[in-house]
């Protein structure tokens, strides 16, 4: 059994790894629809990877950019408000995405697309996928102490020489790269999941932003350990298993945080 989730459990504890604190800044700007808009985004970027037979993931992540871009821009040149458009393209992404895979002349799985087909990664994908994710980890520390002045208060980030701007795209791209790497492991409709859950976790047991950026890679790397083993156990659906182990995991650090203090 080990051998047949070996190059699954890789790809999904180096998404988990980089996930971690990435998914902290999402909780702390409150990021969570930018996320989900990215992600059903990224059906658009499968849709037209097959239509011009480029690599799936090369048309998921231009599309994903090109999405974060858009939305990027729009905080300061929109004429609606940003939750208005959020919602704009968010479905419209989603449905011209599903409408163009459903005018392919070959067969398209859309549910694999959807939910996500982790089991099924090769290690040429592996490869893709734990490069991206430590570029984007390596990225998220060179620039960690700018970020966390930037979440603080912008007005001393800038005092301090770093570019306001600059970082919220840095933010917005690093998200449009894990989402574009992570239709594979748990799909379109859950890749967002699974930046918020571990990272919603973590922040019940840490006093730093530091420490719920580790804490927050570690919950997400035991959710995928357990989401595998379970879907195999149980013979459910991989992706959906590790979102939901990793909602189990929220319950029960909530739980326990209830109990050990029952006066907050």
């Amino acid at each position: 059994m080990i051998e047949l989730i070996l190059m699954p459990m890789l790809a999904g504890i180096g998404l988990a790894i980089a996930s971690g604190p990435l998914g902290a800044f999402v909780v702390w700007r409150r990021m969570a629809y930018f996320g989900d808009t990215l992600a059903h985004s990224a059906l658009l970027g499968v849709g037209l990877s097959l239509a011009f037979e480029l690599h799936t993931s090369l048309g998921i992540a231009i599309v994903c950019c090109f999405s974060a871009l858009i939305l990027s821009a729009s905080e300061k040149f929109s004429m609606i408000s940003t939750d208005s458009l959020l919602g704009i393209l968010s479905h419209s992404t989603l449905a011209l995405g599903i409408v163009i895979l459903g005018l392919m002349s070959t067969r398209v799985d859309i549910s694999s697309y959807l939910f996500g087909d982790i089991l099924t990664v090769t290690l040429f994908e592996v490869t893709i996928i734990t490069s991206i994710c430590l570029a984007c980890l390596c990225l998220i520390l060179f620039f960690w102490r700018a970020l966390i002045t930037m979440l603080v208060d912008q007005e001393l980030a800038q005092v301090e020489g770093c570019h306001v701007g600059k970082l919220k795209l840095l933010i917005v791209l690093l998200l449009a790269m894990i989402i574009s790497v992570s239709i594979k492991i748990v799909g379109v409709l859950l890749i967002t999941a699974l930046l918020i859950i571990p990272a919603a976790s973590a922040r019940k047991l840490s006093s730093s932003p530091e420490a719920m950026a580790i804490t927050a890679s570690f919950v997400g790397v035991l959710s995928v350990i357990t989401g595998l083993f379970g879907s195999m156990f149980f013979d459910s659906p991989a992706g959906p298993s590790i979102v939901l182990s990793s909602a189990l995991f929220f319950i029960l650090i909530t739980l326990f945080n209830n109990l050990k203090s029952p006066e907050k």
